[in-house]
């Protein structure tokens, strides 16, 4: 594999103490990613000390590695690479303690030579996270490090700023890394070049020219062995305050004075400030049927397993135009789209039966699957003589650029932002703190959650949310294949 050119990475060796190094999150992104990342030559050098229940030695947790990458990894195992990665990994389980745990960071260090930064991060229930907190303090691992914390960050707006004056105990904001994967993919990054980058769009890019905004993240998939945790959280709090939110606020914000952290997380922090707190009534709770009767759940459960809503930024450039926001659990497609609706022009002059506005306004649509999608919609005259229209797309997939290769996976991109001290797609405590007062309303009285079968789009009453307008998902058109000729 070819090495990477420097500057992309960390300037300095890392030891990741990675918590929960033996679940879900871990085996099926964290430890392929560290892979990739080592054996790419991202990262200058890296020990990976893994920390879990799990009472076992170095040699099974790197059997369970192995394991994890052969099963998971999007990319070939060589053997040379694997022995690299294999020595670089070691074990602490959590009843050790804070000794043990510094030991094996000293030894880390040490094998390294010459200076060293560490990274901690928390791949564990919320529940788990604030002890993990006070074990790193406890072993005195606080200081040259930064730690990444998974969602959800609180329940509510006192649960939060409860969780962050307990962290702040221990870490300084700066050392904190609040992740959002989303953020992490290839497309999220998009936006902002697309938005700043081109003269052909960012003129129109505002509450005169664009009528409405969809954020739309349905899923297939169930709960898995989620019911637990999803009882306690549920569609809005696990999906919409970190990730959907998050994304809004790429789409939303004003131009920053640079392509920097603190310069885009102040924009997307003022987005959230602008943001009118959402309206129970501009809200549809969906559960799917059959929902109540997976193992762990309350069989009269109210948890959502779907949600829709209309919010509003209550600023100069987006006064009046409605964002809204789908997702769900066991919906008829895994999408995650932006669409942007531009206002229709009048269309006085074309003759009747012309089909002019026939199939509704103009869209931008981005496609946030990992190889980036875009496509804009637009009327044209069809051949032929007379004055009839259809609709017709422009369309960009990254597998026409032949990069698609180069696309780091959400995860990698952002353990390697957080390595960097790169805060520009993680969130601060104010903006996470604010999107929870701004959920306080819909909190405290959310309205009746209404069945939907699974399969579907969401309840039926999604369709009066959004009316007069209509949901892009399922698309009136296919996105073309592009290795299809002609297409």
């Amino acid at each position: 594999m070819a090495k990477i050119s420097p500057g992309v990475g960390p300037r300095y060796p890392q030891v990741v103490v990675l918590f929960g190094a033996t679940g879900d999150l871990a085996r099926r992104k964290l430890l392929p990613g560290l892979y990739h990342l080592s054996s790419a030559g991202f990262i200058p050098g890296c020990r990976i000390i893994g920390v879990s229940l799990d009472e076992m030695d170095v040699e099974g947790f790197r059997q369970a590695a192995r394991g994890a990458l052969e099963e998971f990894s999007s990319r070939t195992l060589t053997e040379p690479d694997w022995e690299a990665f294999a020595r670089s990994l070691d074990y602490v389980p959590l009843a050790a303690g804070a000794g043990a745990l510094r030991a094996a960071v000293d030894r880390a260090e040490m094998s390294l030579g010459g200076e060293s930064r560490r990274l901690h991060y928390l791949s564990v229930p919320p529940s788990a996270a604030l002890s993990a907190v006070r074990l790193l303090g406890e072993a005195g691992l606080v200081e040259r490090s930064r730690i990444v914390m998974e969602k959800p960050f609180g329940t509510d707006k006192a649960s939060a700023v409860t969780l962050n004056a307990r962290l702040h105990e221990v870490f300084a904001e700066e050392q904190i890394f609040r992740i959002d994967h989303f953020l992490g993919k290839e497309p999220a990054q998009n936006i902002l070049a697309f938005r700043f980058a081109n003269g052909l769009f960012e003129p129109i890019w505002n509450r005169n020219f664009i009528d409405h905004v969809q954020i739309d993240v349905p899923e297939t998939l169930g709960l898995g062995k989620r019911s637990g945790f999803y009882e306690q959280t549920g569609a809005y709090r696990d999906m919409v305050v970190t990730h959907l939110f998050q994304i809004l606020a790429f789409m939303a914000m004003e131009p920053p004075t640079a392509l920097e952290p603190a310069p885009i997380s102040e924009e997307k922090n003022k987005v959230f400030r602008s943001m009118l707190p959402i309206q129970p009534h501009d809200v549809v709770r969906g559960q799917y049927t059959g929902y109540r009767d997976e193992e762990g759940v309350d069989p009269e459960s109210e948890t959502e397993t779907f949600i829709a809503l209309k919010c509003f930024i209550d600023n100069w450039r987006w006064a009046g135009v409605p964002f809204f926001l789908r997702t769900g659990k066991r919906l008829a497609e895994g999408q995650r789209i932006i669409s942007i609706a531009f206002r229709e022009p009048p269309k006085s002059m074309f003759p009747a039966g012309s089909g002019v506005g026939a199939q509704g306004p103009d869209h931008l649509t981005f496609d946030l699957a990992d190889a980036s999608k875009m496509s804009l919609s637009f009327y044209g005259k069809r051949p032929g003589p007379g004055m009839r229209l259809d609709k017709l797309s422009l369309q960009f997939a990254m597998h026409d650029t032949g990069l698609i290769g180069d696309v780091l996976e959400a995860y990698e991109r952002l353990i390697l932002d957080a390595m960097r001290g790169d805060r520009t797609l993680f969130t601060t405590a104010e903006g996470i703190e604010r999107l929870w007062e701004v959920s306080t309303h819909l909190l405290e009285a959310p309205p009746p959650v209404r069945l939907y079968a699974p399969g579907s789009w969401g309840p039926k009453s999604i369709h009066q949310l959004i009316a007069p307008h209509a949901w892009r998902l399922p698309f009136e058109r296919a996105w073309r294949d592009p290795n299809r000729h002609g297409g």
